[in-house]
């Protein structure tokens, strides 16, 4: 394999910067999907919704077959 050939690829790679996600980018995102599941679950616990769920698990549970 020509080590030249090697070479160029990694200072090519070198200089298009990082592909990845950083630490902080990490932690951003984290927190991001934190408060996501966090408004998630106020929503599907609110009483609306529960009682929505809760008459359409009777309506289902009462159904003829």
């Amino acid at each position: 394999m020509d080590m030249r050939w090697w070479t160029r690829v990694r200072c090519r790679a070198a200089a298009a910067g990082e592909a990845g996600m950083t630490t902080a980018e990490y932690a951003v995102g984290t927190l991001a999907a934190c408060a996501l599941a966090a408004v998630l679950y106020k929503v599907v616990t609110s009483g609306a919704v529960s009682a929505a769920l809760q008459a359409l698990i009777e309506k289902g549970l009462h159904a003829a077959f």
